[in-house]
Formats: C-alpha cells, structure tokens, sequence
C-alpha cells in the first residue's frame, strides 16, 4: 500500500531524452528497490546506470538485441519487463493500411530519430516494404527536425500512406499528428487505440493497460523477494485493430467488410 508499506518516486523527462541519464542516477543514488521504466529508451538508460538495482521495462523493441536480457525466458540479469514486438506489429499495420489503401506504393514511416530504436525500426521496415515490393520513405521527426517536417518531406517525397512509430514522443501528441495526417489526405496507420479515437484512420497494437499492469505485478513480485532473471519477459496476449469510420470516409476510403467484421471497435 502507497504511503504505508512502499514509497514510489516518479521522474519524468518531459520528452527531453537527454535528462534521463540524471533522473537514473538520481535514481540509482536513493538506491531504490526497483526501477519501472515505462519506454525503451528509458529502459535502455535505466540499465547502463545500474547493473545491479531491479528494472522492470517496457520495450518497444526486441530487449535481447537491445541488451537488456539474455533471452525472454531467462533474463539472467537485473531488468525483465514487456516486450510490445514493434516490428511485427508495424508489418501488421502496413498489412491493413494496404487492405484500406490497396494502391499505396510509397509509404513513410514517421520515426523519431533520437530515439535507440528507430535504428531498428527502419532496418526492419525496410525489409517488409522492399518484400511487399513497395518503397519506404523514412520521415524522422526527432524532436530537433519537428513533426510539421517530417510529414511535410513525406508529402514531397510522394508518400502514399503512413505508418506511426510506437515512440512516447509521438504518443504525447497524437492529436497533432492525427491532424496533420488528415491536413495531409494521408493514409495512416498508428499502434495505439487512442489515435484512432482521435480521429485516426485505423490502429492495431496491444492493450496498454494490459503492459501496465503487468508490470505493477512483476514490480510487486521483485518487492517480495523475486529476481528479475528468474521472471521471463512478458509478451502481449490481447490485440485490437481499431477503424475509424468516418476518417476513412472522409479520406474516401472504402472499408472492406471483412476488416469491419475482424475490427475489435469500430468508431464512427
């Protein structure tokens, strides 16, 4: 119980990546019992300032080639977590932005450079799309370059259609996107539900709150006695694909019956 038995210390970076260093080391200088570390890059940044304090993440990206665990059923080290698979679930996305959008040719992915993923984000997508035998534009919108930017070099590139990282920056402003992808006439689709409640033409991804969750109880096991080694990695288990219909109709986009049926919600 908060204030009774366990005290919780938030930090935020307020998307400024470059503050994370010291809000781990500060962190680590408490010597707190466990570390929660809601984004890759923070858990990437969590893991360098300590190799021994518990870390439970939440990784975008594949957290053995990140370094963070030995392997997902035996972490062998001091970080476990919830790895969301973001390069097969964008593959996915572009899978259902086609079905929309059967004539896309050249489709953009809006990535922000700054962040230790989007390195791998790009190789992956590049191999999806090159197999799909369409082309990728990368559009980085590091916080530096801007979002206004990077959707107005997709623009002049020719993009076709657009697939949204699931990077924290771009989750804290999704509105803004939504609303230049719809300025823009551009087909997109994005990795979290609340893009399309927004006014976004489709997502599909897991249940945030499901992540959420299991990470208060792999943070509460860790409090008890449990190593983080001997806690494999937890994949998502509930995925939705959510279609904005009157987005798509206004983008005169016909839905196929079969992806209205397959839809876990429907927004009108």
């Amino acid at each position: 119980m908060e204030g009774e038995n366990v005290a919780i210390e938030y930090r935020f970076a307020e998307n400024q990546t470059d503050r994370l260093a010291e809000l781990a080391a500060d962190l680590v200088r408490r010597q707190v019992s466990v570390i929660a570390a809601m984004s890759t890059i923070a858990a990437v940044t969590a893991k360098a300032a300590s190799k021994t304090i518990p870390i439970v993440f939440q990784a975008a990206e594949d957290p053995v080639r990140l370094g963070l665990v030995a392997s997902l059923a035996r972490p062998g080290g001091n970080a476990t977590g919830v790895n969301f698979f973001v390069g097969e679930l964008t593959a996915k996305r572009m899978e259902f932005l086609r079905e929309l959008v059967p004539t896309a040719e050249r489709i953009a992915l809006l990535v922000n450079g700054s962040n230790v993923v989007s390195e791998f984000e790009v190789r992956d997508m590049e191999a999806v799309v090159a197999a799909a035998g369409r082309q990728l534009i990368v559009a980085d919108a590091s916080i530096g370059n801007g979002i206004e930017a990077a959707f107005a070099s997709a623009v002049d590139q020719n993009a076709d259609a657009l697939l949204v990282s699931a990077d924290p920056f771009f989750s804290t402003r999704r509105r803004h996107i939504v609303a230049l992808a719809v300025h823009y006439r551009l087909p997109a689709a994005y990795p979290w539900r609340e893009y399309a409640e927004s006014g976004g033409l489709m997502s599909y991804g897991p249940i945030l709150m499901d992540a959420y969750h299991q990470i208060g109880l792999y943070a509460g096991r860790i409090l008890k006695g449990e190593r983080p080694a001997d806690l494999p990695v937890r994949l998502p288990w509930r995925f939705e694909l959510v279609v904005n219909l009157g987005t798509a109709k206004a983008l005169d986009l016909t839905v196929p019956r079969i992806m209205k049926l397959g839809a876990d919600h429907l927004v009108d």
